[in-house]
């Protein structure tokens, strides 16, 4: 056999192998998304946290309401949607995140056109959101930052459990239209980080469910968290947070205001309501 034909042959093949390589690698930095869009309040939050801003394509108007985001000035910043199609396609997106439960028919036309969609639920405990965190990082391509935002968890965590009280206070939480939060939610795994004993969840409610204001009234509690959307406009919903047999309870017992942006989406934000209720504990006559 001619040996220099081998040679340049062998040659050939190591060079192909190397150009597939590198085009290997190419198509990874491309993987890396760089026009993301959010389609959801929660995922916004996590994006706005985790990715740069010249990354991040758009994210929902929503976000941009500092009444109702934890992230409003960095929202700010950046173009927003109000969860339709066209202005998703308009972005021309590389990654597209959405909430399992929002903007469904826009989710479904994403899909049916060929514009894959990462849908995310929502956690029901700190474990879920810590998973979520670690999720939305590595489809961002940002696992560093998810591990340090989680040390970060972590360690307001221990802070805050260092400074509970050795008998925990009966606490019951009234949104508005008189909806309370029970057992397998999120909210009452913060009551119970912050030293408070949930009366919903001993009244069986499960999750989310209504309660009548007799039962918030004569339920037992030391504490009533009652969850305020800040300087949001008048509704309905909201009266049953300021009516009279509230404001008779505040003589007997500590009326705690939450805002609802803290907990709405399970991320940081809800270290800040457990030291919120933490410091109402600590003050409790």
């Amino acid at each position: 056999m001619n040996r220099p034909l081998v040679l340049r042959r062998l040659c050939g093949v190591c060079l192909s192998i190397a150009l597939s390589g590198a085009v290997a690698s190419a198509a990874s930095a491309v993987e890396r998304p760089a026009r993301i869009v959010s389609l959801n309040m929660c995922t916004d939050e996590l994006v706005l946290r985790l990715a740069d801003p010249e990354r991040i394509a758009s994210v929902t108007w929503l976000s941009q309401d500092p009444r109702n985001a934890n992230m409003a000035g960095a929202a700010r910043l950046i173009p927003a949607n109000h969860g339709l199609a066209e202005e998703v396609l308009g972005f021309h997106p590389d990654l597209v995140v959405a909430g399992a439960y929002t903007t469904r028919a826009t989710v479904s036309l994403l899909g049916r056109v060929g514009v894959g969609v990462r849908e995310f639920g929502v956690p029901r405990n700190l474990a879920e959101m810590k998973a979520q965190i670690t999720e939305m990082a590595d489809v961002l391509g940002e696992p560093a930052r998810g591990q340090a935002l989680l040390a970060g968890i972590e360690r307001r965590l221990q802070a805050l459990a260092a400074r509970r009280v050795e008998r925990p206070l009966r606490a019951i939480v009234l949104r508005p239209s008189g909806f309370t939060v029970g057992r397998g939610s999120l909210v009452d795994e913060i009551l119970t980080r912050a030293g408070l004993v949930n009366i919903a969840a001993e009244l069986g409610v499960e999750s989310y469910g209504q309660i009548a204001l007799e039962t918030v009234a004569l339920g037992g509690a030391e504490i009533l968290i009652l969850n305020e959307t800040p300087d949001g406009p008048p509704s309905l919903a909201h009266e049953i947070l300021h009516h009279p047999v509230i404001d008779r309870l505040g003589d007997r017992l500590k009326l705690v205001a939450l805002p609802s942006r803290l907990w709405t989406c399970a991320g940081p934000s809800v270290l800040d309501a457990i030291e919120l209720l933490v410091r109402a504990v600590e003050e409790k006559p």
